[in-house]
């Protein structure tokens, strides 16, 4: 596990909650940049991709 792909995680964790309930366009196009940025340090740790729907826990 790198710590540059546990801060990616954590940066896109932080991104996604922040924007994820908003209605604009521009709130969702951020809070899938912030699951992207997630995913992307998950990738980098060697775990898989998150890729159920948001907010389910699953």
């Amino acid at each position: 596990m790198s710590i540059e792909g546990k801060a990616k995680e954590a940066a896109g964790y932080v991104k996604e909650e922040a924007f994820e309930h908003g209605k604009s366009p521009e709130s969702q196009k951020k809070a899938q940049e912030g699951r992207d940025l997630r995913n992307e340090g998950r990738m980098e740790d060697g775990k898989p991709p998150k890729t159920e729907k948001p907010g389910t826990g699953a």
